[in-house]
């Protein structure tokens, strides 16, 4: 069975590798590019109070659809969107809007969402965590060429083992058991976020011992 919406520890390994990738840049880029004309004292108030508005509104939306306020959560994410766009806040208010979507059946609002959080995101690893849900929803609703070609338009980036994870639960969907095994093999040989569920993913495909 796959999993069509990300896990927290899923989405706190996003945020991580969505750091590791863009802190430097971003905060480099917004010195050099603005510090000149505004300031920098001024500039690192004002980007720090921003921040902070939104990483508190963040935070209060993941609490309302960690304890299923559906509604609440809804309304929470568009503000975001709202106030915020622009911005990697807005994309991961987006993501959580697609994922309350997906969780009450309308997997094609869902995929309109993340088909927004793609065309709104500038970033290429927030690009890829969108391509990622998108392509688990695709593949959960049995859509399996669209979940590939999200998949082919995908960099081999350091979410190289997550997309190899997924195009292996599409050879599986496909019943093609050895381009699966060869993809979760891909996937744990690249730091898979969930190692554990990609291993057992394999080792149910393990080749069948010769009969005598």
């Amino acid at each position: 069975m796959v999993d069509a919406t990300l896990s927290e520890e899923e989405q706190v390994e996003a945020l991580k590798k969505w750091w590791k990738e863009n802190g430097r840049s971003v905060v480099g880029g917004v010195v050099l590019g603005l510090g000149a004309v505004f300031g920098w004292r001024y500039w690192v108030d004002y980007q720090s109070g921003i921040a902070q508005q939104a990483s508190v509104q963040l935070v209060e939306l993941n609490q309302l659809v960690a304890t299923g306020n559906g509604e609440l959560a809804r309304e929470q994410a568009k503000r975001i969107i709202e106030e915020f766009q622009g911005t990697s806040y807005a994309i991961f208010a987006s993501l959580n809007l697609a994922r309350l979507m997906q969780q009450s059946g309308e997997s094609e609002a869902a995929i309109a969402q993340l088909k927004w959080s793609l065309e709104n995101s500038s970033e290429s690893s927030l690009q890829q965590i969108v391509r990622a849900r998108m392509a688990r929803i695709l593949l959960s609703s049995g859509r399996l060429d669209e979940a590939d070609q999200i998949l082919t338009s995908a960099v081999n980036d350091s979410y190289r083992g997550e997309f190899a994870e997924l195009r292996g639960d599409i050879a599986r969907a496909r019943g093609d058991t050895a381009a699966a095994r060869a993809a979760y093999q891909e996937a744990l040989d690249n730091q898979v976020s969930n190692s554990v569920l990609v291993q057992m993913k394999l080792d149910d495909l393990a080749a069948p011992a010769a009969n005598g």
